[in-house]
């Protein structure tokens, strides 16, 4: 049973407390959209001696290496100028393919709005700020909102936020800016708070320590108490009676006039003396 409760904690602990150490993807500038034209820097974050590798899918090619589309600078990949078929999934790999980071969606955008919203997935209960933003200047930055082809709200700074976001806030998000045009669009990922380990290990039993004994119903406890102090009365009271019984002279039968014979014998002597 020790083995078994051991085994069963090794086994979740590593789903509790994360993997061995993975490469992180990371973007710069930190954005999940961008206008044809601009640069973006992408990293592999190697924390371990496995070597990581950037990759990516696209509608075009899948899987490619950074070399096929970037230039290649270490754990570094540098794209100079983006262009709408660059739009795709980027994620880093390890050297031998075993392993590989969270993957993020990145939208290059030929026309003239894109929304601004995290590369990486919000942690829930956390705040989401989304930001619509033109190419040249809009005369008015009010913008509107939409998750899943329907409206939120518009708000005149062209700034959302949504806060204490959850599970159900995950989905594809967009905005339109009047006279500009529409965003395309970007979905947003909610990750799970990770469940303290200290939650896992209550549950497990200790079995080292033997369960408390549990303690004799009451009603019994009161029946030996009570027979306990009152049987040495009891005992005591019939051997006294049993001892008079013993002591107790016997009387002869009567006589003739209801009397016994002993007191025939002394009121014979009493009147006898009074004469």
């Amino acid at each position: 049973m020790k083995n078994t409760s051991l085994l069963l904690l090794l086994s979740v602990t590593p789903l509790l407390c994360g993997s061995s150490p993975r490469g992180g993807l990371t973007v710069s500038p930190s954005r999940s959209q961008f206008f044809e034209g601009e640069s973006v820097t992408l990293k592999c974050e190697d924390h371990s001696s496995a070597g990581w590798t950037l990759r990516r899918n696209t509608s075009q090619k899948k899987t490619t290496q950074c070399e096929e589309w970037g230039e290649s600078s270490g754990p570094s990949c540098f794209i100079s100028y983006m262009y709408p078929s660059d739009s795709g999934v980027y994620w880093c790999e390890s050297r031998g393919g075993g392993a590989s980071s969270i993957s993020v969606n990145i939208s290059v955008s030929g026309g003239s709005v894109i929304l601004q919203s995290p590369v990486l997935p919000v942690m829930e209960g956390h705040d989401l700020t989304l930001s619509c933003q033109s190419q040249t200047p809009p005369s008015k930055p009010s913008a509107a909102f939409y998750k899943d082809g329907s409206l939120i709200r518009t708000e005149p700074t062209g700034h959302m936020t949504l806060q204490h976001v959850s599970r159900s806030d995950e989905g594809l998000y967009k905005c339109h800016i009047s006279a500009h045009g529409e965003s395309p669009s970007s979905w947003i990922s909610v990750s799970a708070n990770p469940t303290p380990v200290t939650d896992f290990m209550t549950v497990l039993p200790s079995e080292s320590t033997p369960p408390p004994a549990s303690p004799p119903p009451r009603p019994v406890l009161g029946v030996v108490h009570r027979l306990l102090v009152v049987c040495p009365y009891l005992l005591s009271t019939l051997l006294m009676a049993s001892l008079y019984c013993r002591r107790a002279p016997a009387r002869r039968p009567p006589g003739e006039h209801g009397l016994f014979k002993e007191d025939e014998d002394v009121t014979a002597v009493t009147t006898e003396h009074r004469f």
